[in-house]
Order: structure tokens, then sequence, then C-alpha cells
């Protein structure tokens, strides 16, 4: 019985939705084993054609990393940490099934990342997206990776190093966002185009699919070693655990309060 998510089905469509809305679904370790477990298990379900991510409320799909189990990381668990991010978006690049993304809300950080990891996005007016973890002290490895690829590195290095947020409407203008429409209508979009997907020839899906994988391997391993290096410098320095600190202060909160 899973915790911290839902999955259901409608029809040959597996639905999997980020069920923490306390914490805008921001997601832990056991919340991504979760996530893992779900997607494999879709994927390898025959009677299952595509897969719709999404996250529960209306306010975010994810605000990614809870920053709360990531204040105490030293250098070791940094790098524990980055097997586990490999892991999660090895399993999301090596679907066979495709995946689409229901942007209910804000994706930040390593949702940001997540959902471009889906193969088709579908948002609204209030599905912001960005890559804020300087503003937490914390290096940026594979988000850069991936928005190189789809924005090019000058527009990469913008957000990188501004850490802002996109609205919507820029998100879709630089082709983020495929589909953007109104709030209610998010879920019955991605079903429908989900659906479309699913009644592709599963073959030549798996082979595309399969063929964006080997495209781009060498980068994600590349990015991974990068990442492991990076990150354990970062949090050898105690910066990430300073930043998140005040990053709470400024909320009125104690870490873990």
């Amino acid at each position: 019985m899973e915790k911290f998510i839902k999955v259901s089905h409608d029809g040959n469509v597996a639905v999997i939705t980020l069920n923490r809305p306390e914490k805008l679904n921001a997601w832990n370790t056991e919340m991504r084993a979760e996530i893992i477990a779900a997607l494999k298990r879709s994927d390898q379900d025959a009677a299952i054609g595509a897969i719709i991510m999404t996250g529960a409320g209306d306010r975010a799909f994810c605000a990614g990393q809870d920053l709360e189990e990531a204040h105490g990381f030293d250098e070791q668990r940094a790098d524990e940490w980055m097997t586990e991010w490999e892991n999660y978006y090895r399993t999301l690049r090596s679907l066979k099934k495709p995946l689409v993304m229901a942007l209910n809300g804000t994706a930040a950080g390593s949702a940001f990342q997540v959902t471009l990891l889906g193969d088709i996005r579908v948002g609204h007016a209030g599905s912001r997206m960005g890559q804020p973890e300087i503003n937490s002290g914390i290096p940026s490895v594979t988000g850069p990776w991936i928005m190189t690829q789809m924005l090019g590195l000058s527009r990469t290095i913008e957000l990188t190093l501004t850490g802002r947020m996109m609205e919507a409407e820029e998100a879709h203008r630089l082709g983020l966002i495929h589909h953007l429409v109104p709030a209610a209508e998010v879920m019955s979009k991605s079903l429908a185009i989900a659906r479309e997907l699913a009644a592709k020839p599963p073959v030549a899906m798996r082979l595309d699919k399969q063929r964006f994988y080997e495209i781009t391997e060498p980068s994600f391993v590349d990015a991974i070693a990068a990442g492991r290096r990076i990150q354990g410098e970062a949090y050898a320095t105690g910066e990430p655990a300073r930043m998140m600190e005040e990053f709470f202060k400024k909320r009125g909160r104690t870490i873990g309060g």
C-alpha cells in the first residue's frame, strides 16, 4: 500500500498521483521509491498503454525535493542521494510506455526536471516551472543537463543562475509545456493524449523511446558523475544546510517543525 502516492486506472491508462498536498507534493526518498515502483509496474503491465503523472491538490504538481530531508546531508549522504536520483531518472528515461505529465500547478527543481523527462506536458496558467536550487545553496547538475538539450545553453545558464520560476505562458512559448488549457481541463486533456498515445503501434512506440534513451545516455552518465562530484563538494562546505536554515527561518519554521 502506497503512503505518498495514489495509483488508479482509467481504461488502459495508469494515473500516478503524487499525494503530499500539505507539502506541495514535495518528495522524499520513500516517496520516490513508491513512484519508481509504480512506474515499473505500469510499464510491465500488458493492459496499460500509457501513464500519467500528476499531483494532488490545486497548488503544485511537486515542489521538488523536501528540504527537511536534504538539510542534514553530508558529503557521503550526498553521494548516496545521487544514486537515488540516478535510479529515479533512469526509470523515467527507460519507460517503454508513453508518459504524460498533467501539471496541476508548480513544478520546481527536481520536479521540473522530472516533468521534462516525460513525453508530453499539459498545464494551465498556474503551472509555473523552474530551477530554483541555487536559492537553497544546492548546485544544479541534472537540471542543466536536460535543459541544455531542450532550451540551449544560453537560456539554461540564465534559468540556473537566477533560480527564477517561469510562468506557464513562457514555458508554453518555449515548448516546455505542449498544451496550455484551463485548469479544469488539465486531466481530461492529459487522458485524451494518453489514450491517443496508447493506441499507437506498441513496438514502434517502444523503439522510438529506446532511441531517445540511446541518444541522451552518454550525456546523462556524465551528468550523474558530475553530480556526485559537485554535490559532494557543496555539502562538504555546509552551504546548503545554512541556506536551508535561512529558508525555514524566513517562514517562521524550524527544521523538522
